[in-house]
């Protein structure tokens, strides 16, 4: 078994700054060659390529309301992954309220993937569409 087991640290400095809106603090837990691929079909999803694409969508998401609640911290051999229930209400009326785990892939106490899964795709694709 791999002995590359990361501990929430990672995880929870992640959340944080996602939390108190500090891109910097962000942008410097990321590799600069970082993956974050979401599913769906609104305009967060795909794979996006780099640091500061990551930081951007980050930041995109904040700024549509959302409240991010932890519920749990999943520690792996090479990562951790965050259980995550997200809230936001847009100003048309459009609701957002999923669970999403974000699987953080780590080297070196920082982050080179993320991978996030969702309990409603349809949800989120229509919540983050262009209006």
């Amino acid at each position: 078994m791999s002995t590359n087991s990361v501990g929430p640290t990672v995880a929870k400095r992640f959340l944080a700054a996602f939390q108190a809106r500090d891109w910097e603090r962000l942008r410097g837990l990321l590799t600069d060659d970082i993956t974050w691929t979401m599913p769906g079909t609104g305009t967060i999803s795909g794979t996006i390529h780099g640091a500061d694409a990551v930081v951007r969508r980050a930041r995109h998401i904040a700024d549509q309301g959302l409240h991010t609640e932890l519920l749990h911290v999943l520690i792996g051999a090479h990562g951790a992954a965050l259980s995550l229930r997200n809230t936001a209400t847009a100003p048309d009326g459009r609701q957002l309220d999923e669970h999403l785990a974000t699987v953080l892939t780590t080297r070196h106490d920082r982050i080179t993937a993320i991978d996030s899964y969702l309990s409603d795709v349809d949800g989120m694709s229509a919540f983050f569409t262009t209006p």
